[in-house]
């Protein structure tokens, strides 16, 4: 009888809080709080008064301004690695290889630029076959 006791008084007390919980109401807020980010406004992680010099966009550029040589300070090389057949530098904060290319807007224009070659100590980048810039990597 003890252990028919010991046994039965835990299921009833478990179906009992099962019960209690299934017909408690569910709460509602009246105020759901939201984040609207807009593409053009400031990033809120950014630091006070720091403003980005280039932006590197992920998808193809829309146009290519002609004519203008685009500065070698709208480049910031953190990294390089030479590894055997590989070669990989940290462009503009994104992991860039030889050969492939990204859109870079500066101000209202979007150039296309090609990562040509990934030398010890600097890449050489290429846009439009017309303009050849030498980007030093930057040492702190």
């Amino acid at each position: 009888m003890k252990a028919f006791a010991s046994i039965l008084i835990p299921i009833l007390l478990a179906l009992g809080r099962l019960h209690a919980a299934a017909s408690a109401p569910a709460i509602e807020t009246k105020n759901k709080s939201f984040f609207e980010f807009e593409v053009t406004s400031r990033n809120p992680f950014w630091p006070i008064s720091w403003v980005p010099t280039a932006r590197v966009t992920g998808t193809r550029a829309e146009h290519d301004a002609g004519g203008t040589d685009i500065p070698v300070t709208a480049f910031t090389v953190t990294s390089i690695t030479l590894d055997g057949g590989t070669r990989f530098a940290i462009i503009n904060g994104r992991i860039m290889e030889e050969g492939q290319q990204f859109g870079l807007q500066l101000g209202t224009h979007t150039y296309q630029i090609t990562l040509k070659s990934i030398q010890d100590g600097r890449v050489v980048l290429e846009r439009r076959r017309s303009q050849e810039i030498v980007v030093p990597l930057r040492c702190i």
